[in-house]
Order: structure tokens, then C-alpha cells, then sequence
């Protein structure tokens, strides 16, 4: 059966193309769906597909009450501007090189690499991401000092994501 994430996809995908009808089966299930003056239709063949419908239609009524309440427009810049004056104490972000699990001591018994304000240099670790059965040491490429860890022990990274902010010197 299909995943409602899968048929989201398909829909994206036929939308962008050229193709004017699609029709996919597989474990019992089956999607149809049609362009009309280039806007996807869904036909449902099964409940499943049904329920896509629902949250699509959902989210576009919330785009038209975001855009007819321009009262609602003024907290949320406030709530922009507060994000803003916290984030100035740092000058530069640690990010993780690679996918993978984010280690904050060389052992699990052992002390973390670096606390929230601890002082660090170029060539110092702050962290390991395991990929692939390999441990990499990550260093914090700045002088400075650490004012915020973004991550916990444990927790998987993507590649470019934060890990650390540092103070430089």
C-alpha cells in the first residue's frame, strides 16, 4: 500500500511534468490521477487516497486565512526580532562535515570534548560523527569560546547542520 509521503511525491512529480495522466498499481492499490488546464486531479480509487485529499484542501484554506488577517502579521515579526538579539553572541557555527551520529566524548565514560563555555582553538576537537564504522574527529576551526551546543550526545547530524557556536577572540 502506498504511503501517503509516496503519493505526495507522485503528485509533486506529475505536476511538474509534462505527462497529462498517470495511473500506478501495486499491492492492491491503485492511483489515477489527471491534469486538467494544468492542475493535478486525484481520483481515488481507494479510501487511502481520500484522506490525501483532506490535508491538501486544509492547507491551502490556511494560506488564504494567513493572507486575509493581516492582524496576525504583527506578532509574528515580533517574534522574529526576539530570535535575532539572541543569536548576536556568537561570530561563527562548528558544522558537522557528514551524515552521521554525533559522539560529545572520545568514550562514553569519559568527560565531554568541550562545555558551554569552554575555550577553544583552531586545532581543537569538540566532537566525533561516526559515519560508516569511521570515527571523525571534528575540530572547531576558530579561536574562541563555546556560548551554545546545538546538539545532544547521541544524535544523528546531517550534513552542513550547526553543532556549536563559538565566540571568537
Amino acid at each position: 500500500m502506498l504511503k501517503v509521503q509516496e503519493i505526495r511525491e507522485i503528485i509533486k512529480l506529475i505536476d511538474q511534468s509534462s505527462i497529462d495522466e498517470f495511473s500506478y498499481e501495486a499491492d492492491g492499490a491503485t492511483v489515477s490521477l489527471k491534469k486538467s488546464s494544468g492542475n493535478v486531479s486525484v481520483q481515488p480509487v481507494e479510501q487511502v487516497v481520500n484522506t490525501v485529499e483532506k490535508p491538501v484542501e486544509v492547507k491551502k484554506q490556511e494560506v488564504k486565512q494567513v493572507e486575509a488577517e493581516p492582524e496576525k502579521e504583527t506578532p509574528v515579526k515580533e517574534a522574529e526580532e526576539t530570535p535575532t538579539q539572541t543569536t548576536v553572541d556568537y561570530d561563527y557555527e562548528v558544522e558537522s562535515p557528514m551524515v552521521g551520529t554525533l559522539y560529545m566524548s572520545p568514550s562514553p565514560e569519559a568527560d565531554p570534548y568541550v562545555r558551554k563555555g569552554s575555550p577553544v582553538e583552531k586545532d581543537t576537537v569538540v566532537c566525533i560523527v561516526e559515519a560508516m564504522k569511521l570515527f571523525n574527529e571534528i575540530e572547531a576551526e576558530t579561536n574562541g569560546e563555546i556560548v551554545e551546543i546545538l546538539v545532544e550526545d547521541g544524535q544523528l547530524v546531517e550534513y552542513g547542520q550547526p553543532l556549536f557556536r563559538v565566540k571568537t577572540k
